[in-house]
C-alpha cells in the first residue's frame, strides 16, 4: 500500500518507515497536518499522529472526512477514552495507542485494506420504514433528508442492512466492519451504534438482541430492547 505517515517524531517516523518498507509497503512521511491535508488523496491509507506541530490531528481527521473516505488509522500516545471516542466519531477507521506492536499494526492495516477493497454485492438499496440505505452509493436518507454518517457508521449500518430483519452477532459485525473480530475493539462498535441511533433518530430501527447482537428492523417489529 501507499502509506502516508503523519508523524512529527523523527525517531518514531524513521522506525515506522523502515518497518513498512520491509513489509512491502510504500511509505511517505510528513510531519505536519497541513501536508496531510494536501497529499492524502495520493495514498491508500494514512497513519495519523494526533500531536502535530501545526494543528491537532483530530482536526486534520475532521477536515479529511469532509472531502474523502481515505482510510485513516490514528496512531498516537493519547490513550484516554475521550480521545478514542472522538477519533472514532470523527471517522477514524481504527485507533491505536503507542507503543504499538509492529505485527498488530500491520494486521490492522491489512484489515482496513481488505474492507476498502471489498466490492461485494452492494448494488441495491435497502428500505426500512422511511429509512433508505443506498449500499452502492454509500448514502442514507431518513424521510426526505440525507443523513451524514462517518465511514465506520455507514459500514456498521450496511452490514446490518445487508441482512435486514436478521439478527447479526457482535462478532460478525466486528469481523465484517473491522476485518477481524479479534483485533476489533468492542467499545468501538458501541460508539458507532450510539452515533447511528442518534443520527437516524428512529427508535427501534436498530434493535439490540441481548447477549447476542443487533438487528435492523422496523419499529413495529421489535423483540429486543
Amino acid at each position: 500500500m501507499r502509506v502516508l505517515l503523519v508523524e512529527d517524531d523523527d525517531g518514531v517516523a524513521d522506525a515506522l518507515v523502515e518497518a513498512l518498507e520491509a513489509n512491502g509497503h510504500r511509505p511517505h512521511r510528513v510531519s505536519r497536518g497541513a501536508d496531510a491535508l494536501r497529499h492524502h488523496r495520493d495514498f491508500d491509507l494514512l497513519l495519523l499522529d494526533l500531536g502535530l506541530p501545526d494543528t491537532d490531528g483530530l482536526e486534520v481527521l475532521r477536515k479529511i472526512r469532509k472531502v474523502a473516505h481515505t482510510p485513516v488509522l490514528v496512531l498516537t500516545a493519547r490513550g484516554d477514552e475521550r480521545s478514542i471516542v472522538r477519533g472514532l466519531r470523527l471517522g477514524a477507521d481504527d485507533y491505536l495507542v503507542k507503543p504499538v506492536r509492529l505485527g498488530e499494526l500491520l494486521a490492522r492495516m491489512d484489515a482496513v485494506a481488505r474492507r476498502t477493497a471489498r466490492v461485494g454485492p452492494h448494488d441495491r438499496t435497502v428500505r426500512v420504514g422511511d429509512v433508505e440505505i443506498d449500499l452502492e452509493g454509500r448514502r442514507v436518507s431518513v424521510g426526505a433528508a440525507e443523513v451524514s454518517l462517518t465511514t465506520k457508521e455507514f459500514d456498521v449500518l450496511a452490514a446490518l442492512a445487508s441482512r435486514a430483519g436478521t439478527a447479526v452477532s457482535r462478532q460478525q459485525l466486528m469481523d465484517e466492519v473491522w476485518g477481524d473480530a479479534y483485533l476489533a475493539v468492542s467499545r468501538s462498535l458501541d460508539v458507532h451504534l450510539a452515533g447511528l441511533r442518534a443520527k437516524l433518530d428512529r427508535p427501534g430501527l436498530l434493535t439490540t438482541i441481548r447477549g447476542f447482537g443487533y438487528r435492523l428492523s422496523p419499529a413495529d417489529d421489535q423483540t429486543g430492547a
